[in-house]
């Protein structure tokens, strides 16, 4: 993968099963930046237990944050899969100062699609920053079957689409390009940061 980010001139999000050691496993993305030096990796925080997700039997919760990785294309932040639910760690990766997200996920049809639209929509609004945020497409029959959704998009800071999204049905490249003077253009409009009052927010990690 680094020699493919090198050859490109491409930084590369790279989903893993990460073995720390015998035992010890974690959901995680690395990031290689376009010259193809490794630059860290991000470990999925929040982990599902429900039908056809039974990930605390294999994954750890991650323990790393929420880094943010200086690449060619920006400032980038990493979000894996059932992550996305929670704004939470959206917003952490804001304030760490993200200017374009990436969210992997491997989701099928049911219970959360109509949710797929929303939220990370929602965290770029509240935050300020791009989404890129990929699915996997197409069935698989060995745990399900999942019927895996695609439709894959990135969105601005102002939750809008950046050209149409993939397909929901077959793999598709999908290539855009991002205005990235766009973010201050927002955060100047919308002082969502500015206008925080984290001194009252206490109540978040004591419940």
């Amino acid at each position: 993968m680094q020699e493919l980010a090198r050859q490109h001139s491409m930084v590369l999000i790279v989903p893993m099963y990460e073995q720390e050691q015998a035992g010890v496993y974690y959901n995680t993305a690395a990031v290689i930046d376009a010259d193809g030096k490794y630059l860290g990796k991000y470990r999925k925080t929040h982990i599902p237990q429900v039908k056809g997700f039974w990930e605390k039997f294999y994954f750890r919760p991650g323990n790393l944050g929420y880094p943010i990785f200086e690449t060619a294309v920006g400032k980038v932040g990493v979000y894996i899969c059932y992550d996305r639910h929670f704004p939470e760690g959206a917003r952490m990766l804001g304030l760490h100062g993200a200017e374009l997200v990436f969210i992997p996920s491997a989701t099928s049809r049911g219970l959360s699609m109509h949710l797929w639209d929303i939220e990370q929509r929602s965290h770029a609004i509240a935050n300020g920053y791009f989404v890129g945020t990929i699915n996997r497409v197409g069935i698989e029959q060995e745990f399900g079957p999942n019927d895996y959704y695609g439709s894959s998009y990135f969105c601005d800071p102002r939750g809008s689409y950046v050209g149409d999204k993939a397909s929901d049905k077959n793999e598709e490249l999908i290539v855009r390009d991002l205005k990235m003077d766009l973010i201050q253009e927002v955060r100047q409009t919308w002082q969502f940061y500015r206008d925080r009052r984290p001194e009252l927010y206490g109540d978040i990690t004591a419940l």
